[in-house]
């Protein structure tokens, strides 16, 4: 019981297999296989299910119905606050308007909704369908008491986490930031986690694939640095990890579990008579006895897809074209680089004030800034951009809608923050390296 489902997960989640042009997870691959399948209708089912998302939460907040309200998962699911609710509604609006391109051009445009709804949400809702699915086999049969018990060594001294939480961080590496985003949430519902390590973990933990890295360098024309370049992105990113969850404001989250609850103290300290090892199979072997029949572990699975499927994909319709329009269409982000001009001199970064313009326009998506780098002359300077856009690691079309959309609590504020103290970190660790390099 624990072994099989355990290997299965490892090989589904973290198993690096080469696919194409490039390396990912057969999780990943299998997700990529249903998008072809679905073809160009993708982008109408993601519209049907942001809309359906959207109808069926007003009309329960309006009536209130019996058959929903007992049903404690439908009730956590359409039965929102009024927040996400408008978050709702308007992801619905914006999404139809970019399928039927009616409205305005400023939300339904190329770069903005319609951005959203053709490149995001139809790999995000096949990923969503298929790690969803699959989860409890990496969550629910012990393999993260058996890892957790022996990386708590290393990920709780150096990050302050419990060991489990490396599981997060590789099933992100080596596939894809969302993955890992809905393995915390799930472990944070579930207890696994506190406040504060969940928000630590789904900010700082949720890396960007090894398969997106290959994108951004390509489209700085520096793919033949991209070790050189992954290597940077791995040591800064590790900088940001030790240095940022010490920070405001990770370091004021409580350290108290979903529930408010105060963690046992000595759940990570060795019983007598156990080593690591031991012990850590004496977890999994006691959290696979838990498991009573198939049907409870597929009904956790299909609860999975859906949440996020109906619950995630509106809010990173509404939220991420939101931001596009406001890095398409105005200078805030331009301006909120200006400060950047003075620290890129002084770390002898060439076109320091077109390099500036990219620092903070990350926030809105993660592809921008590499994109803006292309007609950047020095290689220096694009080697900086598109690592340091790699290492910020939140935009909000994306992975940051996806953690607002969560369980995890964090708010639009603290991600703008921990976005620009990862990017004071990381920069001049990447500048450094540049200077070796160029």
């Amino acid at each position: 019981m624990f072994a099989i489902p355990s290997l299965l997960g490892l090989f589904l989640f973290m198993t690096p297999v080469s696919f194409g042009d490039s390396v990912t997870i057969p999780i990943a691959v299998m997700a990529s296989s249903v998008l072809d399948l679905l073809g160009n209708s993708a982008t109408a089912v993601v519209t049907a299910l942001v809309v359906l998302s959207a109808v069926v939460s007003v009309l329960v907040t309006l009536t209130k119905p019996a058959v929903i309200m007992r049903n404690g998962f439908l009730n956590g699911l359409f039965n929102v606050s009024p927040v996400w609710l408008v978050t709702r509604v308007f992801g619905a609006a914006f999404i139809v308007m970019a399928f039927y391109g009616f409205g305005s051009p400023v939300i339904m445009g190329e770069t903005t909704g319609a951005f959203v709804l053709n490149e995001l949400l139809p790999t995000l809702l096949s990923v969503f369908i298929f790690a969803g699915l699959l989860l409890p086999l990496l969550t629910s049969f012990g393999l993260l008491e058996l890892l957790g018990a022996i990386f708590t060594k290393v990920m709780r001294p150096l990050f302050g986490l419990p060991g489990r939480s490396a599981v997060d961080c590789a099933a992100s590496w080596l596939g894809d930031g969302s993955v890992g985003i809905l393995m915390t949430s799930k472990q944070y519902e579930q207890g696994f986690y506190t406040q504060r390590e969940a928000a630590v973990v789904g900010t700082t933990f949720s890396a960007v694939s090894i398969s997106f890295s290959l994108v951004v360098i390509a489209q700085v024309d520096l793919m033949h640095m991209f070790a050189w370049f992954y290597l940077t992105v791995c040591l800064a990113g590790i900088a940001a990890a030790i240095i940022v969850p010490r920070l405001p404001p990770l370091s004021w989250k409580k350290d108290a579990l979903i529930d408010n609850s105060e963690r046992e103290t000595n759940d990570e300290v060795l019983p007598a008579g156990h080593n690591t090892l031991s012990y850590g199979l004496h977890c999994a072997l006691t959290r696979a006895e838990k498991i009573r029949s198939v049907s409870s572990v597929l009904k956790e699975g299909v609860q999975n897809a859906v949440d996020m499927v109906l619950g995630v994909l509106p809010v990173v319709m509404a939220i991420g074209t939101a931001a596009l329009m406001v890095a398409e269409y105005t200078d805030v982000f331009s301006i909120l680089g200006a400060p950047f001009v003075p620290l890129l001199e002084l770390l002898h970064i060439p076109d320091a004030v077109k390099a500036s313009e990219t620092m903070v326009i990350g926030f809105a998506d993660m592809f921008i800034p590499a994109i803006l780098a292309a007609e950047i002359d020095s290689e220096m300077t694009r080697f900086v951009i598109a690592t340091v856009s790699v290492t910020q690691l939140i935009y909000i079309s994306e992975v940051g809608a996806l953690l607002l959309g969560s369980k995890i609590p964090v708010k639009l504020w603290e991600l703008f923050v921990i976005f620009i103290l990862r990017t004071l970190v990381t920069l001049p660790v990447i500048a450094g390296i540049a200077h070796l390099i160029f």
